[in-house]
């Protein structure tokens, strides 16, 4: 038996497993937002609000 340490590192299980785990989560996300902005992109004319048509109101009986 020597005194010196051993050289090779001690990993960390958990901690690597929560890493993929967010990196899995994180490339999810990602790939959800692209496709969401796919489907519904954001309108990128004037900056003014379209406003609605007012309704009806139905007269009360």
């Amino acid at each position: 038996m020597s005194n010196e340490p051993d050289p090779t590192p001690v990993i960390d299980l958990v901690e690597a497993r929560q890493r993929r785990r967010h990196d899995l989560y994180e490339a999810r996300l990602n790939n959800m937002r692209a496709r969401f902005e796919q489907a519904l992109p954001l309108s990128s004319g004037s900056g003014k609000p379209k406003s609605r048509k007012a309704r009806k109101k139905k007269p009360k009986r």
